[in-house]
């Protein structure tokens, strides 16, 4: 007869008295070994892993190594920070001045410095104000100018903005109602004319930043809409504040201003390169009416993403910035080097990074990137430091371009011990 599995279960004593699991409190250890010692008994783990699962349970967040050669990836958190906004946020982390103006001991306007340094950045903003994600001041837009009223949008820029979440949903809970015009590929200005009355309560244009439409295709400029009388509101969606070359297709939030729009709404954690924000900038009766509005205190952020927020727009430029424009020759040669030594491992290859982030879904990155094995990548993954490449046709690419040079040896240190 076959052994019965559960005498290999250890006991819950021979756990916890584990050295892997000194240091950690023992009543919650005791808590996490029995759930994991049921799962032995379930098959669902081996028992010589129990110990390493319990220890897990206790780990926060890992910082990982990006060489997915995708600069804003979503699932790592998006933009890495600069390391004066880790600065800041360190220096934040105590007590701070965030509502208090030390020169004269009395409160002051909450998160002034982040707020001051993003008015500088958009001159064309007459007022700016910041809530803690894009979608944020989205909603903030329609609950403050356009509750019990009709938002007027494109059918084709009725997107969905990730996880499953669709921009009509996102409008329709702040209870606005949504007047819907064009189709899906062709909008024009009459559509738009058509629309308007006593119920409108803004304009919306959306930029679709996720995906392109090619062919039979039109959509109605900023310039345009700004001149039908009623508040225009734009979402560029990835934080651009002024034109970039290197991406000619994204709207940039002092163009769109400058061509008539009454507010634009953005994320700050993407190409911006800062932590996780929503911007609001424009005009300052809207944005002064918005932050007065009930709804933006439970969407403020906390004083750690306002340090973080100044401290990249004040600070040198981002690791984003940095990634974007890698030199592909330069990548060559430290990916070269990366598998002198990793001991000669896998191969050198053109590859395409991109941007990533639902941002700049055209523009393709040349880069140069370390072909293995693909049974590396979960090894790779599960390793000290993590390292995150990508699997492309049965082969994990480990790209460069967002890994900061200084962790090159690291990453060559993880493939010698997955190897």
């Amino acid at each position: 007869m076959a052994a019965d599995p559960r005498r290999a279960v250890p006991r819950t004593d021979t756990v916890l008295d584990d050295p892997r699991l000194a240091g950690y409190p023992r009543e919650r250890a005791r808590d996490f070994a029995r759930a994991e010692l049921d799962r032995v008994r379930r098959g669902e783990l081996a028992a010589g892993d129990v110990v390493e699962a319990v220890a897990r349970r206790f780990r926060l967040s890992r910082g990982v190594i990006n060489a997915t050669g995708v600069v804003l990836h979503t699932n790592l958190g998006r933009a890495a920070l600069s390391a004066a906004a880790i600065d800041a946020i360190v220096a934040a982390a105590g007590y701070t001045d965030v509502e208090l103006d030390l020169a004269t001991g009395r409160r002051a306007r909450r998160g002034r410095d982040a707020l001051d340094a993003l008015a500088g950045a958009v001159a064309e903003a007459g007022a700016v104000h910041l809530l803690n994600n894009g979608a944020a001041a989205l909603v903030l837009a329609a609950t403050g100018l356009a509750a019990g009223r009709e938002i007027v949008v494109s059918r084709g820029e009725l997107v969905e903005i990730g996880d499953g979440f669709r921009l009509p949903d996102l409008l329709a809970s702040t209870g606005a109602r949504l007047r819907e015009v064009g189709t899906t590929n062709r909008t024009a200005l009459a559509d738009y004319e058509r629309a308007l009355g006593p119920q409108t309560g803004f304009i919306l244009k959306v930029h679709p930043s996720n995906f392109y439409q090619r062919g039979f295709v039109s959509s109605v400029p900023v310039a345009a809409l700004a001149g039908l009388g009623v508040p225009l509101v734009v979402d560029i969606g990835s934080g651009l504040l002024r034109p970039d070359p290197l991406l000619p297709d994204e709207p940039d939030a002092a163009t769109v201003l400058r061509a008539g729009a009454d507010l634009v709404t953005s994320s700050g954690d993407k190409l911006l390169g800062g932590p996780q924000a929503g911007l609001l900038l424009g005009r300052a009766d809207l944005v002064e009416t918005l932050r007065r509005h009930p709804l933006a205190r439970a969407l403020r952020v906390d004083k750690l993403t306002l340090a973080a927020f100044a401290a990249t727009l004040l600070g040198p430029e981002t690791p984003t910035w940095r990634a974007l424009r890698a030199d592909p020759q330069e990548l060559r040669r430290r990916v070269t080097a990366l598998q002198r030594e990793a001991g000669g491992a896998g191969e050198v290859v053109d590859t395409v990074a991109v941007v990533g982030g639902g941002g700049a879904p055209e523009v393709e990155l040349p880069s140069v990137a370390l072909a293995l094995p693909a049974v590396l990548a979960q090894p790779l993954r599960l390793g000290e430091p993590a390292v995150v490449g990508r699997v492309e046709r049965d082969r994990l690419l480990l790209d460069l371009r967002c890994v900061p040079e200084e962790s090159d040896k690291a990453v060559a240190l993880a493939i010698r011990q997955c190897s």
